[in-house]
């Protein structure tokens, strides 16, 4: 999507909008974030979720450096103005088995958990000529492991066991990353967060 297809919006109008458990996508600056878009063949370089504690908005994350938090999504727009994508989650509710609350719950228990810098390094595996050609990736949810995750994979898991639809089927929730969410059509683009 490039930047003439998005719609601006500033959080204060439309922070109401914004569903309890809805994806936020963010674009980031910098070498890091350069190499995570372009392995994932995506400008999208952190996957959040979008949760209400009473009537203030989260961002619910697993960030690299701090691990599992919760941080108001308005401090988050404040440090990237026009690089937070939301997302709404189950579109008109075509999956009617998806359990709202219950991804909600789960991506709430995440707060304080360690980061997956070793699941990150497992899913660039994938992406060396030599190591995909030799190694054929274990694609199966049910060979999870107890490492912690990295953002998007906590993403892929709140809503496959807590919300108990697979967003990425066919794809092991620890080799998820925020590209594949946002190609998923489990998820919809409705703006970007340009401003408080």
């Amino acid at each position: 999507m490039n930047l003439a297809n998005r719609n601006l919006v500033c959080l204060s109008q439309y922070g109401s909008l914004i569903r309890d458990g809805d994806l936020l996508l963010f674009r980031g600056r910098g070498i890091v974030s350069w190499i995570i878009g372009t392995a994932g063949r995506s400008e999208y370089t952190h996957a959040a979720r979008a949760i209400w504690w009473g009537d203030l908005l989260f961002c619910c994350e697993v960030r690299e450096l701090k691990g599992g938090r919760a941080v108001t999504l308005a401090s988050q727009v404040r440090k990237h103005p026009g690089e937070i994508d939301v997302f709404e989650t189950n579109p008109e509710r075509r999956w009617r088995n998806y359990d709202r609350r219950g991804a909600v719950r789960y991506t709430r228990r995440l707060a304080g958990c360690d980061y997956g810098y070793f699941g990150v390094f497992k899913a660039a595996l994938q992406h060396l000529p030599l190591w995909r050609f030799l190694i054929r990736p274990n694609m199966n949810d049910m060979h999870e492991t107890s490492q912690p995750p990295y953002c998007s994979q906590a993403c892929a898991m709140a809503d496959r066991i807590g919300g108990q639809v697979d967003p990425v089927p066919h794809l092991a929730d620890r080799l998820t990353e925020p590209a594949d969410l946002a190609r998923s059509p489990f998820y919809r683009y409705r703006f970007t967060l340009a401003g408080v």
